[in-house]
């Protein structure tokens, strides 16, 4: 996307706000309107006072020059609020648009965008480019207007020596048009450096842990200092195209205006012109100055204001999660069958599946064991169609999965991983999270009671009410996972995933995750990941997966008295 389309792409965004963008224009206009009064009305006075005598009482001429600055003020500020009334709606219209385009973006985005980056795009780079444009824009109809208007007046005094001042214009064109190349560049490089920066800050803030516990800080440091170093080089060179702009135009705009000056004295002192005329033309002239100068700097941020405007449009234009599935299923039994399912991921040498075929029946209670890398994970993604098979079919209760709609699919599932996400708000909010009903506090009861944290959360200051922090940070480990468990309880739905819900979790904490999968045994179908096998030996049927297919599969006795694969495993950690 270059920045003709990013322009295009904008003004679909301020189109819909043409009113009130016409009324702040209006008063910006009528607030220039007043400019030229105020030279005029000093040759008026300078001439009646000098010549004639004053006509009227000395104290009405303070009463005037105050009265025409408050009327010039008053336009000012009904002329900003509306402009900033209506840039506002641009940047909610604008965040309401990237975030529906995150929320449904395919899930390869997300292997390519950080959270920190993420939260830029959608929050501060519109308020920032909208800030940037709004200012330029009320510069623009400001100075701008004021400058008009102030020319004409000169030009009604003096034409001639006003037409003098336009001999420095193509000059003036030629600079800046040359100046704007080389600042789109570094304006660009600048946006990139600052995303660079917020991902070092990103990683520092997600992963604090990783990092004390490795003694990163000094390692993390001077890679900030590094990036942030980066960033600001970028900006200087930034802030030294954008600031030749200024000193160029205001020496071409200076010789012009010298030699007005240099003239219009010459002919006052020959007689050509009143005094009152004199000090009208001067101070008129002089008083294009500050909008012209205004209008030299409008173009640094309206540069900065569209590379980052097309890198919030980037993510706008993020490939949605394809959902051309158009069958809904209402109810759901839990039948779960992979057929000769095949799927390799983009870049990859070989495939993470390769012909898997799976029976799960209703209510039954399987395990997916291996190495890393075998293809668990990959079965979880597939089923929740993340990642998308290259042949093969999986069906749910008999029907494919990729005939039905996603939302349809995926209320039948309720996942509980090792990475658990937890939302800012209460312990209640979490639990009945996204619910169409609002929170049901008796269910969230025995929801908590099921995952046995209600003792806990009696102790707590608010009780369900009470607030957990940024992603459970007021909970422990098993406390942020049972509250996982009392999530997908009030879900209530009809396949249940444990991925490695217990890998990182104490043995009182494993034992409340055991329970919990006990009590759903039969009721559900349960589909168990684990690395640690002590956790799936009850299960109906225990699946050894190697390199994206079934190895062997049985009860653990059944796979124990065949001595392959799984019985290695399960020596190899009896040994630990």
């Amino acid at each position: 996307m270059d920045f003709t389309d990013t322009r295009n792409r904008l003004l679909s965004y301020v189109r819909p706000q043409w009113r009130m963008l016409t009324l702040a224009v209006a008063f910006f206009l009528l607030s220039s309107a007043v400019e030229p009064v105020v030279p005029a009305l000093f040759k008026k006075l300078i001439d009646s006072g000098f010549k004639e005598g004053l006509k009227y009482p000395l104290w009405v001429i303070p009463l005037v020059v105050i009265g025409l600055f408050v009327i010039r003020g008053t336009f000012n500020f009904a002329g900003t609020f509306a402009m900033n009334s209506a840039t506002s709606l641009v940047v909610l219209n604008l965040r309401r648009d990237l975030m529906h385009a995150l929320l449904r973006a395919d899930s390869k985005l997300f292997t390519t965008i950080s959270p920190g980056v993420a939260v830029s795009k959608v929050i501060s780079d519109p308020h920032a480019a909208s800030a940037a444009m709004s200012s330029s824009l009320i510069s623009i109809v400001r100075d701008a207007s004021t400058l008009i208007f102030l020319v004409a007046y000169l030009l009604y005094v003096n034409s001639q020596l006003t037409l003098l001042a336009f001999i420095s214009m193509p000059l003036l064109a030629v600079s800046v048009k040359r100046i704007r190349k080389r600042l789109d560049q570094v304006s660009l490089a600048q946006y990139q450096a600052g995303q660079r920066l917020v991902n070092t800050v990103d990683d520092n803030a997600r992963a604090w842990r990783v990092v004390r516990t490795f003694d990163a800080m000094d390692f993390e440091q001077d890679r900030f200092v590094a990036a942030a170093t980066h960033y600001r080089r970028m900006t200087m060179k930034q802030v030294a195209t954008s600031a030749l702009v200024t000193p160029i135009t205001q020496v071409l705009a200076a010789i012009g205006v010298s030699i007005i000056l240099t003239l219009a004295i010459w002919q006052a002192s020959k007689g050509a012109a009143s005094i009152g005329e004199f000090v009208s033309f001067i101070t008129a002239l002089l008083m294009t100055i500050s909008p012209m100068r205004h209008l030299t700097d409008i173009y640094t941020p309206i540069s900065g204001a569209l590379v980052t405007l097309k890198g919030a449009f980037e993510l706008a234009d993020a490939p949605p999660e394809p959902d051309n599935g158009t069958a809904t299923l209402p109810t759901c039994k839990g039948h779960i069958a992979f057929h000769n399912v095949r799927l390799q991921y983009e870049g990859a040498n070989h495939p993470a599946l390769d012909g898997l075929n799976l029976d799960i029946q209703a209510g039954q209670t399987i395990a997916l064991v291996g190495s890393s890398g075998a293809g668990k994970s990959t079965v979880v993604s597939t089923l929740l169609r993340f990642a998308y098979p290259n042949s093969g079919d999986i069906t749910l209760d008999d029907t494919p999965i990729d005939t039905l709609k996603l939302a349809s699919l995926r209320r039948h599932f309720a996942v509980v991983s090792q990475d658990i996400v937890l939302f800012e708000g209460s312990i209640a909010e979490n639990i009945a999270y996204a619910s169409p009903n609002g929170v049901d506090r008796d269910k969230v009861e025995r929801c908590l009671r099921a995952a046995n944290l209600w003792t806990h959360v009696q102790t707590m200051p608010g009780g369900m009410d009470a607030d957990i922090g940024t992603n459970g940070s007021k909970l422990s480990g098993g406390q942020r996972q049972r509250l996982a468990i009392a999530r997908a309880l009030y879900r209530d739905a009809a396949v249940w995933i444990f991925d490695e819900a217990t890998s990182a979790l104490d043995s009182e904490s494993e034992a409340v995750v055991q329970r919990s999968i006990e009590d759903l045994r039969g009721s559900k179908t349960l589909i168990l990941i684990a690395h640690r096998l002590s956790t799936i030996r009850n299960a109906d049927c225990i699946y050894v997966m190697a390199e994206g297919k079934v190895a062997e599969q049985g009860t653990h006795a059944e796979l124990m008295a065949q001595g392959g694969l799984y019985a290695g495993m399960v020596k190899i950690q009896s040994a630990h």
